[in-house]
């Protein structure tokens, strides 16, 4: 059964979302000539790659240009490769460097700021450096900015509890990588490097954590159990930069990094939001059948799967075809779905089984035993890893036929509940809730290459590399 959804893509606009000013496109240019890995963040923050940082103040009235230069710079007649401190473009747009004196951040304190900088304005949506002090003679540039939340301390707070590093050593992929855990017992994000078992300092939320992702080892998304907002946290300055907020509490996550698109869902008021994560803003809301949850975006990134939590209905979203809803059937206690080679797996945690249907025809293909409790489930190069949590065991089905071709018990005594990726290598991460231990599998070779301790229960992590902070 086919039906178009309701309400498609209806833009959002009572969501607390401003639309940030977007640094010029020949400013841009002009920038990625010497430093083309520059990051324009969202919320106009110029970051080049060395994490040196520059504010740019947009001018009152624009001179045109074909191709920017530097009108002047201080110190004087210094390139932008030289980092200078100010630098006026012959268009009048300013950009300020933020330095650090004495301990501090500020900008270039100027007894008599030139023209272009003082009759400039910084982007209002700009996520100011934590502890940033702006001369009293740049006071004109902040607008309606919120000085005194900028100059906050941030999120971080030690951890009392965990004192003393407990060394370990960590596979090769995970090397220089940073661990940011909810345990579900405990509202704030623990931060455990890998070369340690022990959190290392902790950031402070407000609400237990529902959901948490996160995108191009810069920012953290997460939601909350009893909360509308979802907050961007910047793992580069450790603040909050941004709150966005939803008409019912937004829940499970999912980031398409290939597409620059998170999708948020809101079962409370039957909603799927899509967000832009190039501009942190909300784009547009599907109206969807029922109440979501075991959310799944396909590895092609063309379809979208979920349960009806109110009548265990499956349905599928097609990305691809503008946003078609189907119906896949009713399954009982669905613990997860993927989608592999045209065909849809579903697993029932109590059934202790894996259903298998065509996608084109909808058509009931086969049903497999599988692991008891299976809990979670992951596709990757045609293969399916089931997670069965009574045995801490992971079963891998091959989807060309449908059989489990290898068994890898986990040995930890513990009550397994996740699978996490570990990009840009072979390997997938065992975590589970009660435990503090995690094991990590290679899908090359198939084996169990490491156990490691962790001294926390993990409800959820996300792997990034080693964030550097902003200078």
């Amino acid at each position: 059964m086919r039906k178009l959804l309701t309400a498609i893509c209806l833009f959002i606009m009572t969501c607390g979302s401003s639309i940030a000013q977007q640094i010029p496109q020949p400013v841009q240019d002009f920038i990625n000539k010497d430093f083309p890995e520059t990051n324009f963040r969202f919320d106009g923050a110029i970051i080049l790659p060395d994490k040196t940082m520059y504010l740019p103040v947009f001018p009152a009235k624009t001179n045109e240009s074909e191709e920017l230069n530097i009108k002047s710079s201080y110190p004087v007649n210094t390139t932008l490769k030289q980092k200078p401190d100010m630098i006026i473009l012959d268009n009048n747009f300013v950009l300020l460097k933020v330095i650090n004196t004495n301990g501090k951040k500020t900008v270039i304190n100027m007894v008599a700021p030139p023209e272009e900088l003082q009759s400039g304005l910084l982007p209002q949506d700009i996520l100011l450096p934590k502890g940033l002090v702006i001369p009293t003679s740049l006071k004109g540039i902040i607008g309606n900015l919120d000085v005194d939340i900028a100059q906050e301390t941030g999120l971080r707070i030690n951890n009392s509890r965990y004192q003393g590093k407990k060394p370990t050593t960590p596979v090769e992929p995970l090397d220089g990588k940073t661990f940011y855990i909810s345990s579900g017992t405990n509202k704030n994000i623990q931060v455990i490097h890998t070369d340690a078992k022990n959190p290392e300092y902790a950031l402070e939320q407000n609400a237990v954590i529902k959901d948490m992702k996160a995108y191009n080892n810069e920012f953290l998304l997460v939601t909350y159990f009893d909360s509308k907002v979802m907050n961007i946290i910047s793992l580069m300055d450790e603040k909050v930069i941004k709150e966005v907020r939803f008409e019912i509490c937004p829940e499970q996550i999912i980031i398409d990094k290939n597409n620059k698109i998170a999708y948020i869902t809101s079962s409370s008021n039957s909603s799927i939001y899509i967000f832009s994560l190039e501009t942190m803003t909300l784009k547009k809301r599907l109206k969807i059948n029922g109440q979501c949850e075991k959310f799944t975006l396909s590895t092609d990134a063309t379809k979208l799967f979920y349960v009806d939590r109110n009548n265990n209905d499956i349905w599928a979203i097609e990305l691809d075809n503008n946003y078609l809803l189907k119906n896949i059937g009713s399954f009982p206690n669905v613990s997860k779905i993927a989608y592999e080679n045209g065909k849809i797996y579903i697993i029932s945690r109590t059934k202790n089984r894996v259903a298998i249907v065509d996608y084109e025809t909808n058509g009931f293909l086969s049903e497999l035993e599988v692991c008891e409790k299976p809990v979670d489930l992951y596709a990757h190069n045609g293969e399916l890893y089931i997670l069965g949590a009574q045995e801490n065991i992971v079963e891998i089905l091959n989807t060309e036929d449908d059989v489990i071709t290898d068994k890898l018990f986990l040995n930890t005594n513990a009550f397994a509940t996740a699978i996490t990726p570990i990009e840009n290598s072979n390997l997938v991460m065992i975590t589970n809730a009660r435990s503090g231990l995690y094991s990590v599998i290679d899908t090359e070779t198939k084996e169990i290459i490491k156990t490691s301790p962790i001294d926390v229960p993990v409800r959820n992590i996300v792997i990034t590399n080693k964030v550097s902070t902003i200078k």
